[in-house]
């Protein structure tokens, strides 16, 4: 357990300011969802917006830790259009 304390502690000393950068637009993507609700056309761009961001954010977070590959970017592509896909459908009918 001490060694995993340790192992985050410096991967998020490390990336701090990637992680940061997330939680931020994460936070601003919520907030714009709020401001603009019942526009429906204007809510799935935003979620549009926020889907690409994520998607250009992993790459970028990859490129920067040296650790890029096809398989880690399908993963981003997966992840970002099923979030896309249940807040199309649940959330935002």
């Amino acid at each position: 357990m001490k060694h995993l304390m340790i192992y985050i502690k410096k991967e998020f000393g490390k990336s701090i300011f990637d992680y940061l950068l997330l939680i931020t637009a994460g936070v601003l993507f919520l907030i714009s969802l709020n401001i603009f609700k019942g526009e429906r056309l204007l809510e799935f761009v935003i979620l549009f917006i926020f889907i690409s961001f994520y998607i250009l954010w992993g790459i970028y977070h990859h490129i920067i830790d040296d650790s890029l590959h096809l398989k880690v970017v399908v993963e981003y592509m997966l992840i970002a259009f099923t979030v896309m896909f249940l807040l199309k459908i649940i959330i935002l009918p």
